[in-house]
């Protein structure tokens, strides 16, 4: 089958799939235990705006998955539909077919947002403060242009950012999401974002265990010393853990805050001295008096 330039079929006649969809009279009936909505071939390259020769190249690479069959018909779905209308939208900006494959492979083989989140109550913890975002490949697409590549998505997956919820990317944070945006915007590869991203990820954990340790040690570890020896803990104890930890949050975040914009603040003025001083400039902060010999002195 001829391609275009992008690696799709080149434009033709539509060449209807008699062997999967026979449909003569179109009688065919629809299951009857239908539930969500389910397409033959022609319906589906119908909805999709595309031609069932189109469709049947797509499929033949492997760009959606295989239709459920019943006899000689080949019954198709949503999660069908919006795959060939994420094929779409990635040509339109301007990705070719092998890399939309490459893209939707690892798409595949991602993880769910359940193994991402872990337990389904993480999301209706009271403390927790990061909104996920809901994105289509698209829309991943959009944020982050020429930089959503397979290497690019398959890092985002194993860092955890992203996740795979049916035909969906989430995305774990909204916060973390602006300020990837933000950084590929002002000419950071995603990739050098993503490498970072896993080193940060490293030292929050260490951060945290630091945190949870100094508070077991300290302020828990009565109640955790007897619960560990078998003594049943009251509802009112349990409460009071609960409480504890959430009034705590807050102020371990506090404290990062605080030692990580000193160290901004530090390592910034070192890199402007150091960068006066490769200029031949005076080192900043700095305006010494030298003594017999030196360049003259300022009279008072």
């Amino acid at each position: 089958m001829a391609e275009n330039r992008n690696g799709a079929p080149a434009p033709d006649e539509a060449d209807p799939d008699t062997a999967d969809d026979p449909r003569p009279d179109d009688t065919t009936p629809h299951p009857a235990d239908a539930g969500p909505r389910e397409f033959r071939m022609a319906d589906l390259a119908g909805e999709a705006g595309i031609t069932v020769r189109t469709l049947r190249f797509y499929r033949e690479r492997k760009l959606i998955p295989p239709p459920r069959r019943e006899g000689r018909i080949a019954w198709y779905n949503e999660h069908h539909l919006a795959r060939l209308r994420t094929i779409a939208g990635l040509l339109e900006r301007g990705h070719t077919l092998g890399g939309i494959a490459e893209l939707l492979s690892a798409f595949d083989t991602g993880r769910d947002v359940g193994e991402l989140l872990g337990l389904e109550d993480t999301l209706a913890a009271p403390w927790s403060e990061e909104t996920l975002v809901r994105l289509t490949p698209e829309e991943l697409a959009d944020h982050f242009k020429d930089d959503v590549t397979p290497e690019n998505l398959s890092a985002s997956l194993d860092i955890g950012y992203l996740a795979v919820d049916g035909d969906e990317f989430v995305h774990i944070s909204r916060r973390l999401l602006d300020a990837s945006t933000e950084l590929v915007a002002n000419g950071v590869p995603l990739s050098a974002v993503l490498r970072a991203g896993r080193e940060v990820r490293a030292h929050a954990d260490a951060l945290a265990d630091l945190f949870i340790s100094v508070i077991r040690t300290h302020v828990l570890s009565d109640v955790l010393d007897r619960a560990a020896a078998g003594t049943p803990i009251a509802p009112a104890e349990i409460a009071h853990i609960t409480r504890t930890v959430e009034k705590l949050r807050p102020i371990s975040k506090g404290i990062v805050d605080a030692e990580l914009s000193m160290a901004m603040d530090r390592r910034v003025r070192t890199e402007l001295e150091a960068w006066h001083r490769e200029r031949g400039g005076p080192d900043c902060g700095q305006n010494r008096e030298q003594g017999p010999g030196g360049p003259e002195q300022d009279n008072p």
